[in-house]
């Protein structure tokens, strides 16, 4: 029986992921998803593309918003609000819990797929959901005001600024995460 590898990136691709999830078995279904859209924000590493597949996949992501988590809380949020913090990027209490889950594993060594099996694992989910690469790439766009990383620009910009060039920051030494 032939093996399915699925490449994802985005909201569509969770809902492609979602749908293979759902007629494919685990040992017939890999799904890799893209870390270009990774960051840093507020020292945690931020994965879009891998939450909204791991979301998708475990029952959990906002079908009306189409990103993260339905049912969300803002509590922590409101408080960086008030405390003057960087507020462009929305981050739910419950997606804050995987984001500081994910980070902390990082920082104790972990790689990006050991991080992402366990937290997948921890969620019930029991397809392979892996990154693209343990190394990290980020996409950067540059407009008139210099090079930033795809989703200050994306969201925190609303795609406002002309893109002038785009690289792909860590790509040339990237190697494919063990599947």
């Amino acid at each position: 029986m032939s093996h399915v590898l699925a490449l994802s990136g985005g909201v569509g691709g969770a809902k492609l992921a979602a749908g293979l999830a759902a007629v494919l078995p685990p040992e017939r279904l890999t799904i890799v998803v893209n870390t270009g859209d990774d960051f840093e924000h507020l020292g945690l590493t931020i994965c879009p593309d891998i939450d909204s597949v791991v979301y998708a996949l475990a029952g959990l992501n906002d079908v009306e918003r189409g990103w993260g988590v339905a049912d969300e809380t803002w509590q922590a949020m409101a408080m960086l609000r008030r405390l003057g913090e960087a507020d462009w990027f929305n981050l739910g209490d419950r997606d804050l819990a995987m984001h500081l889950a994910r980070s902390w594993r990082l920082r104790a060594g972990e790689t990006l797929s050991e991080v992402t099996a366990r937290l997948t694992g921890a969620l019930g989910i029991g397809h392979a959901v892996v990154p693209m690469s343990d190394v990290p790439v980020r996409t950067e766009v540059e407009t008139a005001t210099g090079w930033t990383e795809f989703q200050r620009w994306f969201v925190g910009e609303r795609c406002v600024p002309e893109v002038h060039g785009i690289r792909f920051a860590g790509a040339a030494s990237a190697e494919p995460a063990p599947a």
